[in-house]
């Protein structure tokens, strides 16, 4: 059996490095660097292609210092958090709690890391929210030479910087815009209509600040569950007090306004409120989920699907996604749906859920509000491998997989849907002109 230590997360990938180092230092990742044989970066390993692999050497960013520091805007307003390209979401959030910040949003699992996520374009839910990449103000990527690169909101390549698949060297330092603290409620409803939900999206995805469709596609007419998550009112507000922000929140007569808008809503999709927790996954059970019936919470406890300390998703698991511009956004649902016998015995859940456009070069946003359509697979990678092409057949030829999960679309395709994407390979020839980096994966999308 392989060591775990050669393993991706999910177990579906042994990597074939000839080495797997640890880094705990500048000095110990500079001399990891130094040679001329083919390296690549490993996060928490949540990629479930062979987008981190290599047959040289993996840098493991695990044991860098997680260092964390408020970067302040005049004397006393924190403008930005910069912290440790490897510390996770899960770790840093807390932190930023405790001093009052908070982020925008999270993915759906908290045990990612900083640059491991914004390299993929990873993202969690909302219409006014973008991802995790979108946050970023600021980077400095090591690269394979050991020369350190700092790039900033505004510079000529930061867009083409940030999603960066791992092909530019190691991402030790972000630096993360931040906001004053939050508190998050969680709602989930029972077997809403498809129908209902197709014919009116907007609404249905505008019911909070984030919000999310499960189902396993068994029943092509009714989803499995409606996941709301709103932020709360600060906890003094006056009358006439405004929006913060662009995951905006008003004073409490607009969430009384809200709390009746979603009962309006939900009544319309025939969902029903559960009465306790709730797992994504029918049939799990919900502990190793974050709080919901209603009950507030701070941000980093509730915008999650899963807690830190246990073990996210379903675990033994493969993942794809593909996203598409809000417009193509019913079309790919109901292509999703057509296949529903088809997608339903190798399925654990698909979630529904959407993202806010930026302006990076790879992001699946790129320059476009979308909506994503995510599968959580049985570990059955034959079966999967086998059906992504029909999947993307049947989609929009808009749809952008998720760069760290499985999928099958050819380089040209790829190329096709990227306007940036030359300027993105060409950025990367700047900065790894021997090839270091280029692996497998950045051969087979054209990189």
């Amino acid at each position: 059996m392989t060591d775990p230590e050669q393993r991706n997360w999910a177990g579906n990938l042994a990597y074939r490095a000839s080495r797997i180092v640890h880094p705990s230092s500048h000095d110990e990742l500079l001399e990891a660097l130094a040679g001329d044989g083919p390296v690549r970066v490993l996060g928490t390993r949540h990629a479930f292609n062979d987008l981190a692999d290599t047959t040289g050497t993996l840098i493991a960013t695990d044991r860098m210092p997680r260092t964390v520091e408020v970067v302040r805007s005049g004397a006393e307003l924190a403008a930005a958090v910069r912290v440790a390209g490897g510390i996770r979401y899960g770790d840093l959030a807390p932190r930023l709690h405790e001093g009052g910040l908070a982020l925008a949003n999270l993915a759906s699992l908290p045990h990612i890391s900083v640059a491991g996520a914004i390299a993929t374009g990873t993202h969690g839910s909302g219409d006014a929210i973008g991802s995790l990449a979108s946050a970023v103000r600021a980077l400095t990527i090591v690269t394979v030479s050991g020369e350190p690169v700092t790039l900033r909101r505004g510079d000529p390549d930061f867009a083409g910087a940030v999603v960066h698949l791992g092909a530019l060297g190691v991402v030790t330092a972000v630096e993360l815009d931040v906001e004053p603290t939050y508190d998050v409620a969680q709602h989930v409803f029972e077997s809403p209509s498809w129908d209902a939900i197709l014919a009116d999206l907007d609404a249905v995805t505008g019911l909070g600040t984030s919000v999310s469709v499960f189902t396993r596609w068994v029943d092509a007419d009714r989803a499995d569950q409606l996941w709301i998550k709103q932020r709360m009112p600060p906890a003094a507000v006056e009358a006439d007090d405004v929006a913060v922000g662009d995951a905006a929140v008003g004073d409490a007569a607009a969430g009384d306004d809200a709390s009746r808008r979603r009962a309006e809503v939900v009544a319309r999709l025939g969902g029903r409120a559960a009465t306790e927790a709730r797992h994504p996954i029918i049939g799990l059970t919900a502990d190793a989920c974050t709080p919901q019936l209603g009950e507030p919470g701070p941000w980093f406890e509730r915008l999650p699907h899963f807690r830190l300390e246990f073990t996210p998703s379903a675990g033994a698991e493969l993942q794809s996604e593909y996203l598409v511009p809000r417009a193509d956004a019913v079309a790919a649902v109901e292509a999703i749906r057509s296949l529903a016998g088809r997608i339903a015995p190798l399925l654990q859940v698909c979630e529904v859920r959407t993202v806010r456009a930026d302006d990076l070069w790879l992001s699946p946003a790129s320059e476009r509000d979308v909506v994503g359509i995510h599968f959580t697979w049985r570990l059955d990678e034959p079966g999967v491998t086998a059906l992504l092409p029909v999947i993307e057949a049947a989609l929009p030829a808009t749809a952008r997989p998720h760069w760290g999960k499985l999928f099958a679309l050819p380089a040209e395709e790829l190329r096709a849907r990227y306007p940036r994407f030359d300027d993105f390979a060409a950025l990367r020839a700047r900065l790894d002109p021997d090839g270091r980096l280029r692996n497998d994966y950045l051969a087979r999308i054209g990189l």
